[in-house]
């Protein structure tokens, strides 16, 4: 089967949307990603795959620890920026847990250490053991189907 085929079909799964971030010699490092899932309870795990072209490959792997930001409708901007579908530099004002920068104003903030990686195909499933977390009381998530933002709300 073809890449095409395959990206279609993968389209077809609605998920959330997340910036996944991190913090290595001091600077501060995020990407989009819809590839996160909750993986335990005992321990509390949580996965993100991250590609190994990605820039926060390396990131992860050195820092050792990333932080799950949920984002909110009201972040497709945010969304966009940390895709790369925003070109100009933007000072980004995050909050900081456990030492940890989120995006504020995330439906959930998840700040994790990195219990296991594990290689798969042209990614790495970063699996993070949840350190701590911060829930916004209200709002609805930002949303991803076929390849476009909706709104599920």
């Amino acid at each position: 089967m073809d890449s095409r085929l395959f990206r279609n079909a993968m389209g077809k799964f609605a998920t959330g949307v997340t910036v996944i971030t991190t913090k290595c010699d001091d600077d501060v490092h995020g990407m989009t990603a819809n590839a996160f899932m909750s993986v335990s309870l005992d321990p509390k795990l949580v996965v993100v795959s991250v590609g190994h072209n990605a820039t926060m490959h390396e990131k992860i792997k050195k820092a050792g620890r990333f932080a799950v930001s949920i984002l909110s409708d009201e972040q497709e901007e945010m969304s966009m920026y940390f895709a790369g579908q925003i070109k100009d530099k933007r000072e980004i004002e995050f909050d900081w847990f456990n030492d940890l920068p989120v995006i504020s104003g995330s439906l959930a903030n998840v700040m994790c250490r990195v219990y296991e990686a594990h290689p798969a195909g042209d990614h790495t499933l970063y699996i993070g053991e949840v350190e701590d977390i911060f829930v916004k009381e209200e709002g609805a998530p930002l949303a991803f189907f076929e390849g476009k933002y909706c709104n599920i709300s």
